[in-house]
């Protein structure tokens, strides 16, 4: 019995996938090695894809259901390209109790999409966070990675404005 499987060719000549193989090659290219290469493909890629969710299921010897079951059941993985810009917004009780819940119903009134969709010209992402583990920063705002303490309804909205380009006022 070989330690790897016959070589799968990679999708395209993009490095990342080298980064990928990496992961699956520190593993064994076992199965138990699922959750960490879908991890690396999302950080390599920004989301996972059929091409990406295919080649890994080849990789680990797992049925594409598998693979995709795991990939749309753990929220932290993304089947769609991100935007340019990120905007999390935490809804974890601390937050929510601090006003959350209606920063994320302005945002989603300022760039007209709902909580886990990107705008039509993928200039945003909108995501809702359980909890990032800021409480004490309530209302904890993620901006393209900075988090945001106590975050204020002008401010956001401000930012979201040089972003996404247009004046709703």
């Amino acid at each position: 019995m070989q330690p790897y499987p016959e070589s799968v060719p990679l999708p395209s000549a993009d490095k990342r996938w080298k980064l990928v193989e990496a992961t699956m090659r520190r593993h064994g290219y076992k199965a138990s090695a699922l959750i960490e290469v879908l991890h690396t493909v999302q950080e390599s890629f920004g989301y996972l894809d059929d091409t990406s969710l295919r080649f890994v299921a080849s990789s680990l010897r797992i049925p594409i259901s598998k693979v995709f079951g795991v990939a749309t059941y753990y929220h932290f993985f993304s089947m769609k390209p991100p935007g340019e810009h990120t905007c999390v917004v935490c809804l974890g009780t601390g937050c929510y109790v601090k006003g959350s819940g209606e920063l994320m119903k302005m945002i989603e009134r300022e760039a007209h999409i709902c909580a886990g969709e990107t705008t039509p010209d993928g200039k945003l992402s909108l995501v809702a966070a359980r909890c990032i583990g800021s409480c004490s920063l309530a209302p904890a705002v993620v901006i393209d990675g900075e988090v945001i303490p106590r975050a204020q309804a002008n401010a956001v909205q401000e930012q979201l404005r040089r972003w996404i380009g247009h004046d709703s006022r």
